[in-house]
């Protein structure tokens, strides 16, 4: 019996929450809070009569620390699925601080504003320091480990797929099939359609951010930085067939680099067709994917903000896209004195993740782990306070959850290799 909050209502929160009312033994009580009210009973009353869960709604601004800790002391979570915007990482973890509770996010905190001075002069000596450019990083959340160790809590750190998954992948990895890791490739392919000339998959503003900033990967204990898309690969995907991939930076590379310290190189690989490519240039070069505010006819505005609101909403994609995803790692390593290779993978089919949960796959692939995440806290199979990523837990049930609620692993011990 657990009460659980969970922040935000997107594509990602759509799926978690219907995820954790599968599971109403477990998730008895969920309070779903959001900035858009309004998007918080439309899913509570698309799941009336399916789930014994007793969901609640509720307004919040997730800036808004009073307000945060004032939920939070009226509903009385154990733990708070931020499934929101990165941007409001640190003071939701702050106010679950404050009350006592357990926190989750699906991705690594990264500020709104990249122009801010305090925030800028940290990145600038960061940069200079470990040539590692990307915006996004795990450092000023790993700042709270102490203090969520000495309250007993856990902080549950990019709990969805790519981060999450991945990582609990690796620990899957060197706990069963190798006593060393040497190579890593991280490959996520999502080879659905929705018809529509451009849009993205997940949230268009972080999206696109990610996408268009250099690109890098880990060697030999350095980080190597590569211009955005300038590394292309192709790939035979199970269960959609050949793609074209870029190396894109990727949070995950910091955390397993830190963890697993004898993997010799780990690098991140994403697909993209020609079409998403040739638009995501066009607007990069007339400035709309830019996060430094301007002043239009006296009003400021984020051009990057602005194209967010012209673009297709993800979560409504779920109807139109058809074709599956394919995400997993590739290792290579030595078992019992022999080199081995090793392909851990899961494949999620679009309209089936419709059908189940009104969401395509790729909100499905991130909402599903995330409700696993907090499942494995709840349940008391990770216990271990602080604020840590997934691969520092047993990755066993975790993995053994996801293959019950919809994302089976596939292992392969002869993959085609990445050059």
């Amino acid at each position: 019996m657990s009460r659980v909050i969970i922040i935000g209502c997107g594509g990602v929160s759509k799926v978690a929450i219907h995820k954790c009312c599968q599971l109403d033994d477990v998730f008895t009580d969920l309070c779903i809070a959001s900035r858009t009210v309004s998007k918080c009973d439309d899913v509570k009353k698309e799941l009336e009569g399916k789930t014994k869960t007793n969901i609640t709604t509720k307004q919040i601004d997730a800036n808004d620390f009073d307000a945060l800790v004032k939920l939070f002391n009226e509903f009385k979570p154990e733990i708070v699925m931020n499934l929101g915007m990165p941007y409001q990482n640190l003071i939701i973890m702050d106010a679950c601080l404050e009350y006592g509770c357990h926190y989750l996010d699906t991705a690594c905190y990264e500020p709104e504003d990249v122009n801010e001075p305090v925030w800028r002069a940290r990145y600038e000596k960061r940069v200079k320091e470990k040539n590692f450019t990307a915006y996004f990083d795990y450092s000023y959340q790993w700042e709270y480990r102490k203090k969520f160790e000495e309250k007993g809590l856990i902080a549950l750190l990019g709990c969805g797929f790519d981060p999450g998954v991945t990582q609990a992948y690796v620990a899957y990895a060197k706990k069963h099939e190798f006593d060393r890791i040497d190579t890593l490739d991280i490959l996520d392919c999502n080879g659905g359609d929705h018809g529509y000339p451009f849009a993205t998959n997940f949230n268009p503003e972080i999206n696109l951010r990610e996408v268009s900033s250099d690109g890098a990967y880990y060697e030999n204990g350095k980080w190597i930085k590569v211009p955005a898309m300038s590394i292309k690969r192709e790939y035979n995907f199970d269960g959609v067939g050949m793609k074209d991939m870029y190396l894109l930076h990727h949070e995950e590379i910091e955390s397993i680099a830190l963890n697993y310290p004898e993997i010799k190189r780990i690098r991140f690989y994403m697909t993209f067709g020609e079409s998403y490519l040739r638009h995501m240039n066009c607007l990069e070069n007339v400035g709309l994917l830019s996060t430094k505010a301007i002043d239009y006819k006296g009003t400021k505005i984020v051009p990057i903000q602005f194209l967010k609101e012209l673009l297709p909403d993800p979560s409504t994609l779920g109807p139109r896209t058809h074709g599956k995803t394919n995400i997993g790692c590739i290792f290579t390593g030595v078992k019992n004195g022999k080199e081995k290779k090793y392909y851990i993978y899961n494949m999620c089919d679009h309209q089936e993740s419709y059908h189940e949960v009104g969401s395509q796959a790729v909100s499905y692939t991130t909402g599903v782990p995330a409700m696993c995440g907090a499942l494995m806290i709840l349940k008391g199979y990770w216990n271990t306070p602080g604020a840590k990523t997934v691969e520092e837990f047993n990755p066993d049930p975790f993995i053994e959850a996801l293959d019950k609620y919809g994302l089976p692993k596939t292992e392969s011990y002869d993959p085609i290799m990445v050059d």
